[in-house]
């Protein structure tokens, strides 16, 4: 045990190097001299740990960095942790042996790999044990269990996605207006990247030979582990084949019935199968907006991946620039923490209907202006039977304004110079 924790805190001799700054990291550092735990969400390999390791390298800065303890619950060597909580004890009371310092700081990644973790949690803060506490977990009922409901009120939540294109753009040391008309060239390369590949941190470095592989086995632990193992689902077969069938067809309307009969299994285990890929952070399904809730209940729902890279499984995808350009804005908006819908209804389609701070925005996504799609896309922003504070289309690279609505260029919207 004593070498495994050696191991999970290097920081104990060096800081972390080589991590990519993340937007998220400056919310919890305010919020650092409250006693409240710290939960940090998201999709597996989204950056969870590299939070931690950069709130450790602030923390070390203010205090002894033995005093701080890191652990990967995921780690196989607490297999045999996985129905004993009481065993943490165990092991931080190791750690303050190793090291001869009482932990102030305690750090628990994939917090979700040890059954009744909360109770444990629960003791230390009432008890005001840690100076401060952090979890993570990769499936969004980690938080929402009978026994987290011990910690209401006792805990901060703060989602983690894979990079956003802002973020992309710091760690390329792009960083102002001029910067990105003087690097138009290299903007649209990384734009044509993450349109295919997504913005893993480990696939945005990787080799493009290589990308599609770790895509791939980040999608099997995700359906095994945070789906299959987590929810216990007998019907793998059919679970599997509706996931491939949803990121095969992400962006397209459909209903709970359509899916029935396209894979073949009952209206209610479509339902819960798609709770469950959202709760993994996979994918999200949005419905169609009203202010009326029973129609977005009735209404046709979409689905969008939480990553373009997830796209790369279907292999007819590739060339769908539309669709991958769409899928990208709905992930930005979404990092963005936008509540988003889409709206179809007697002829009228608009991609995105967004909301924040009481304020609405209409938003039609094409890759490419013209002749044939123009009055289209336009009639879908126009015709919109409610009122809307902003109206934009949303384009790969056009810039201009046609009949009072703007068409700017993803880069320019989600880019440095945004405010949106």
């Amino acid at each position: 045990m004593k070498k495994l924790i050696i191991s999970q805190n290097k920081h104990w001799k060096n800081l972390y190097e080589d991590l990519y700054e993340r937007e998220a990291l400056k919310t919890i550092i305010k919020r650092l001299e409250l006693p409240q735990i710290e939960a940090v969400q998201g999709i597996r390999r989204s950056g969870k740990s590299t939070i931690f390791k950069l709130l450790i390298n602030y923390l070390s800065k203010k205090t002894d960095p033995q005093e701080i303890l890191f652990l990967n619950l995921d780690d196989p060597f607490f297999i045999p942790y996985a129905n004993e909580p009481a065993k943490l004890h165990e092991i931080i009371e190791s750690a303050e042996q190793i090291t001869g310092k009482k932990i102030k700081y305690l750090f628990l990644d994939e917090v979700q790999s040890i059954n009744g973790w909360e109770r444990h949690v629960k003791s230390a803060y009432d008890n005001q044990y840690f100076k401060k506490i952090f979890v993570t977990g990769s499936n969004a009922t980690f938080l929402d269990t009978k026994l987290t409901k011990l910690l209401s009120g006792r805990y901060f939540s703060t989602k983690i996605f894979p990079l956003s294109f802002k973020e992309i753009l710091k760690i390329e040391k792009i960083s102002s207006t001029l910067q990105i008309y003087e690097n138009r060239a290299k903007i649209l390369s990384i734009i044509d990247d993450i349109l295919q590949n997504g913005s893993f941190v480990e696939v945005y470095q990787a080799k493009e030979d290589f990308k599609r592989d770790i895509i791939k086995s980040y999608f099997e632990t995700i359906i095994l582990k945070d789906c299959i193992y987590n929810y216990n689902i007998r019907d793998t077969k059919s679970f599997k084949a509706l996931s491939y069938y949803l990121i095969s067809n992400f962006t397209s309307p459909y209903s709970y019935y359509s899916l029935s009969k396209a894979i073949g299994i009952g209206d209610m285990s479509i339902k819960e199968y798609i709770s469950f890929l959202e709760d993994s952070f996979l994918l999200y399904e949005i419905k169609h907006f009203s202010y009326s809730l029973k129609e977005q209940n009735s209404s046709k729902k979409k689905v969008y991946l939480s990553d373009n890279g997830f796209a790369l499984l279907n292999f007819s995808f590739s060339k769908n620039h539309g669709r991958a350009l769409e899928n990208l804005v709905f992930s930005e908006l979404l990092k963005a923490g936008y509540e988003i819908y889409f709206y179809n209804k007697n002829s009228i389609e608009c991609d995105f209907i967004v909301r924040k701070e009481e304020i609405t925005k209409a938003i039609q996504v094409c890759y490419e202006l013209n002749e044939k799609n123009i009055k289209r896309e336009l009639n879908g922003l126009k015709k919109l039977p409610f009122a809307c504070d902003e109206k934009i289309v949303i384009t790969y690279k056009q810039n201009l304004t046609i009949e009072n609505i703007n068409a700017l260029p993803f880069w320019d919207y989600f880019g440095i110079i945004s405010t949106k």
